[in-house]
Order: C-alpha cells, then structure tokens, then sequence
C-alpha cells in the first residue's frame, strides 16, 4: 500500500520540479545556516529566501511566455533577453525625452511603459510571423532579434547608459511604499495568474497544445495553427517586454548592453526543468514557474556560499545537467526497468 501511494506521489508531473527546488533549498540549511531568515526593516521583508522570489521575477515572467511558444512552436524563442533591452531603452529615451540622465519626466510614466509594452508585443509579433507564417524554424527566426535587437537598444540610446534618476521609476523594480513584498513579485503573481486563468477559462490552452502535437492534423480539424503560434509569439514579447520594464527599474536605467543578458538561456532551462518537453504539445505553466524558482535559488546559494561570480555560471551549467538528466525521458525508462527487475527478482 505504501509502496503505491509512493508510487502515485513520484509519478505526478509536477514531483520532480518540486523536488529538485527542495533539494537545492535544502542544501543551504548545512552550508548557510540563516539561509531560510526573514527579518522585517523599515516596514520591508529581507532575506536569502525574499531575494530568491524578488530576483526570479523576471524570469518567471519569461518563462511564462517561453512555455507557450515551446508548446505551440516546438522550438524556442532566443530573442527575450534582446527584447527585454530594446524596451528598456524605449521606455527610459522617451522618459528622457532622448537625454542621457533625467531628474524629471519628459514625458508621462504610463506613455513609456505603454510604448516599452507594445515594442516588445510587436517583436514577437515579427517572430511570430516568421514561424507561423514563413514556416521558418523558431530559433533561427529569433536568431535575427538576438543578434540585431542590442544594436537597436544602442541605436537608441546612442550607445550610452540611458538613466532615469525619478522615484517613482523605481516603484516596478523596488517596493510600493506600505507594502514589505517587492513589487516585481506582485508582478509576476499577476501575469502567471492572469495566463492560467486565460489558459483555463479558454479553449486556447487546449488548441496550443493541439497545434504543438500536430499542426497539420489540427488545421484539418479547423484550428488556426498559424493564428495560434503567432499569438504565442506575441505574447512571448508581450512578457520579455514587461519583464524588461522591471528590469530597467531595478536600475533606474537603459543598459542596452546587460539588461536581458543570457536570461534567455535560463528561460529555456526553467521550461526545461519544469518537465515541459521541448519538442512541443502538453505544458505545465506551474512547472516553468517552479523551474524559474530552481535557478534563481541555485544562483543565490552559489553566491551565499561565496562563490565568485565568474564561476557561478560554471557550478550552475553542472546542477541544471544534472537535474534535466533526471528529468530525461531515458532515465525515466531506466528507472522504470530497474523496478521491474527488482520485482522479478523478489518474485
């Protein structure tokens, strides 16, 4: 009996994700003792395990658009970091009215998030049409916004750090006065939650994995397969461009050059880790998000065991092998067949 109710426990979808952000917060309780402290000042929440939920948020954010492009797409869209600079760089030139540093806005707030929010929507409606459309494979397709959308945030900018020194910038990226959760979190709270409500409360979540499975079979059984990729796209964008808003925000800045940098390799890998397969069809958003949470944890407990920054990425590479192995497909089976032969043998 209790070897079935283990059984039911380790085969939902979601246990090894948990598992695997369990596992690496559970490492620090040996090698950082007040890992898991929270301490209250100046009415904010502070902690290893506040920094986790507070610097994952943009990569939650875009792990949300990147799960349903992989779904619909069966590729990936390398393009979000980029994206993510190029709406900063937006939002911070017309707060600055094109200056290089601004005590004040040159134009309202809303106007450079609105304008930040639709650049982003509108690149990844370009990556959408030429996946959905153009039938281009997806990461060559976004190869063209990866390689080109830097030089457009610097065009913008002028190939300089573009700084916007006003309060209430820093709001999306900090705190809400009154409120101890960092904002970014409330964010991300929202979008996930706005997405599984749409995804749930639709049939678009149903038809996204309809076309991921089978795009032809789903077009003759009269589902927009192209329409589908190519909102999937666009909201992708929609989500590197919001999460490139909190970005700048943390920084109060434009920094073409390392807002975004690399986090689309880590919105893949939180999919990834999050039991979603990437050759397309069924996806768990919940698990991305887990996924993201893994990183971001494994990042902050490298960096509270005092490992340098250079070498973060190395320890980093090794634990995300370690844990997409785990997750394989091939393990699966191995496990599988390594219980059978227990059994026979007991038999």
């Amino acid at each position: 009996m209790k070897n079935e109710s283990l059984k039911n426990i380790t085969s939902q979808r979601l246990f090894l994700p948990v598992f695997c952000l369990a596992l690496v917060l559970l490492v620090n309780i040996v090698t950082t003792p007040n890992f898991f402290a929270i301490e209250v000042r100046d009415g904010m929440l502070y902690g290893y395990i506040i920094d986790i939920i507070n610097r994952a948020s943009e990569l939650v954010i875009l792990a949300v658009g990147m799960t349903l492009v992989v779904s619909s797409s069966a590729g990936t869209d390398i393009s979000v970091g980029a994206i993510m600079a190029v709406s900063a760089a937006v939002c911070c030139n017309i707060l600055t009215g094109g200056e290089r540093a601004a005590t004040v806005y040159a134009s309202p707030l809303i106007l450079g998030f609105i304008a930040a929010i639709i650049v982003g929507i509108l690149i990844g409606c370009f990556n959408g049409f030429l996946v959905a459309k153009l039938n281009i494979q997806p990461m060559v397709a976004t190869l063209i916004m990866f390689t080109a959308g830097r030089g457009i945030a610097q065009l913008i900018t002028d190939g300089q750090i573009t700084y916007v020194r006003v309060d209430s910038y820093r709001t999306l990226g900090a705190s809400i006065p009154g409120i101890p959760v960092p904002t970014p979190f409330i964010v991300a709270v929202i979008v996930v939650a706005a997405t599984a409500l749409l995804l749930k409360k639709t049939a678009l979540g149903m038809y996204i994995q309809s076309v991921g499975i089978n795009k032809k079979s789903s077009s003759l059984m009269g589902i927009k397969a192209i329409m589908i990729i190519f909102l999937t796209y666009a909201y992708c964008g929609f989500c590197s461009g919001l999460s490139g808003l909190i970005a700048s925000s943390r920084i109060y800045s434009a920094d073409a050059n390392n807002i975004g940098l690399n986090m689309e390799l880590d919105a893949i890998l939180a999919v990834a880790i999050g039991g979603n397969s990437l050759g397309g069809g069924k996806f768990s958003i919940a698990g991305s998000v887990i996924g993201a949470y893994t990183i971001q944890a494994l990042t902050t407990t490298l960096y509270a065991m005092h490992v340098s920054s250079d070498q973060v990425p190395v320890y980093k590479a090794v634990v995300v092998v370690i844990i997409v192995a785990l997750q394989s497909p091939g393990f699966a089976r191995w496990r599988k067949s390594l219980a059978q032969k227990k059994v026979k043998e007991a038999a």
